[in-house]
């Protein structure tokens, strides 16, 4: 099979796009024909090494995918060749990564793509959803009638994030740039707010004068002032990426008024909770309710420009790859 490849740790200049054997699926696994894959900042990160995880050698890139059932490990498989299905927990935790022809799923991890959806879409939102999906009902318990402040909110995560919490029935107040500010209100945000306004708390304040149970920068810049002065009471602070470096943190402000810092990453939670948001996400791919900004679409042979690209960064919208 033809696939995106490193034989050892580095940085993008490491892929080769060639030939490697086909991968053949155990008892409880589905072999997966790869049509379209995404990439996600954490695929370099463990491409580079700097996320450390088993790596098997060589290593297949890639966390995401959607494609067709090409073989099932056997009967007791709930997929047949010919489904339709989608992916977003690869290349991790010793599991090889997307970027193939060809590629082995275990069955608790592969979910079916609804049909009629655009393969695209799917698997433009599958990690951003998830990671949404696990932020919101997971790690804050996030319910209908509270107010969060979303970071970010035009970003993939943030998005997600955004339509995740106006779907659960919670107020969102959004962040980002002005002139995406009708991007944030499309995905639910009733209040868009510009992230460099240096009265920025003032205004959330504004909007929520009791301020916000949940406040989630997804862009990583992570000023936890503006999060400690803006929630309330026994709220919380939702870390999911640190792009910004280290800063003091307010403790005073955090611990005199009960709110509670809690990090996750998505390659940590476990089968049935990533099973549940992937039914989340097919009822509201069904329900045409999951956007996503496409930056741009690239064949397979471009997977190290890509990595490059998002190293880089300033790629506004998901980087795809057709296989």
């Amino acid at each position: 099979m033809r696939a995106a490849y490193v034989e050892e740790l580095g940085g993008a200049d490491t892929i080769r796009v060639g030939e490697l054997p086909d991968p053949v699926p155990g008892p409880t696994d589905v072999l997966v024909a790869v049509e379209t894959v995404a990439v996600n900042p954490v695929d370099a990160l463990v491409r580079s090494g700097r996320y450390r995880t088993p790596v098997p050698l060589p290593f297949v890139v890639g966390r995401d995918l959607v494609g067709t059932v090409a073989a099932v490990g056997s009967e007791a498989v709930p997929f047949r060749v010919g489904d339709r299905v989608w992916c977003n927990s690869l290349g991790h935790e010793g599991r090889q990564g997307s970027f193939a022809e060809l590629a082995v799923v275990p069955a608790d991890r592969l979910y079916p793509l609804p049909q009629g959806v655009d393969p695209g879409l799917a698997v433009a939102v599958a990690h951003p959803a998830g990671t949404a999906y696990l932020g919101w009902f997971v790690h804050t318990g996030l319910r209908a009638g509270q107010t969060v402040l979303v970071g970010g909110a035009a970003g993939n995560v943030g998005t997600a994030a955004v339509q995740l919490a106006a779907l659960a029935g919670a107020t969102v107040i959004a962040t980002a740039r002005p002139e995406d500010h009708d991007r944030c209100k499309a995905a639910g945000a009733e209040v868009a707010l510009d992230y460099r306004d240096p009265a920025l708390a003032d205004r959330v304040l504004e909007a929520a004068p009791d301020g916000v149970h949940i406040a989630w920068d997804t862009s990583g810049h992570n000023d936890l002032d503006l999060a400690a002065r803006v929630c309330r009471p026994g709220g919380r602070v939702l870390v999911t990426a640190a792009q910004s470096p280290v800063r003091e943190a307010p403790l005073a402000a955090l611990y005199t008024r009960d709110i509670a810092l809690a990090g996750f990453v998505i390659s940590r939670a476990t089968v049935p909770q990533l099973a549940d948001a992937a039914a989340l996400v097919d009822t509201m791919l069904r329900r045409g309710l999951l956007t996503a900004r496409i930056a741009d679409e690239l064949p397979l042979a471009q997977t190290a420009d890509a990595h490059r690209r998002i190293e880089q960064g300033g790629v506004r919208g998901r980087l795809l790859l057709h296989v």
